[in-house]
């Protein structure tokens, strides 16, 4: 959610709506004041939507993406250091985060969350593969 949203309070990174020129989601469905559009029956390539303002594409929709924490009902007792909330909770439902094409725009928002068991295997369900940048990695024998 902190990286879908890159510093923003509104439900996309984008702005109040979305619209499918923004992700791939069910286009016939549509949130707030945004414009209807296709469905597109199929995941898009990395990089087919605008990034958000910290240069991340494809933040919304697409499809679900697994994350490492496991399910849990609420917020009470999750990490303030951006550790994986994974000791405690569900151990057999994994988290998900960002909507897919063949879900409605609601699921894409930055705070949407759903679950599934590890042992789930759909089209609209995929992960993000990512690692920390040059500029936070830290070389003992220095530049």
């Amino acid at each position: 959610e902190y990286a879908c949203r890159a510093g923003t309070a509104t439900p996309f990174a984008f702005g109040e709506t979305l619209t499918p020129d923004l992700a791939n989601y069910d286009g016939n469905e549509t949130y707030g004041t945004g414009p209807k559009g296709t469905l597109r029956e199929e995941t898009s390539g990395v990089g087919s939507f605008p990034a958000n303002a910290w240069g991340l594409q494809d933040i919304h929709g697409n499809v679900w993406e697994w994350c490492l924490d496991t399910w849990h009902d609420s917020y009470n007792g999750a990490p303030i250091d951006g550790t994986p909330w994974g000791s405690t909770g569900d151990q057999g439902e994994k988290l998900l985060r960002g909507g897919s094409w063949n879900g409605n725009p609601r699921g894409c928002r930055s705070a949407s969350r759903s679950r599934r068991l590890r042992e789930n295997r759909l089209g609209s369900l995929g992960f993000r593969v990512c690692f920390p940048s040059k500029d936070v990695l830290h070389d003992p024998l220095g530049p």
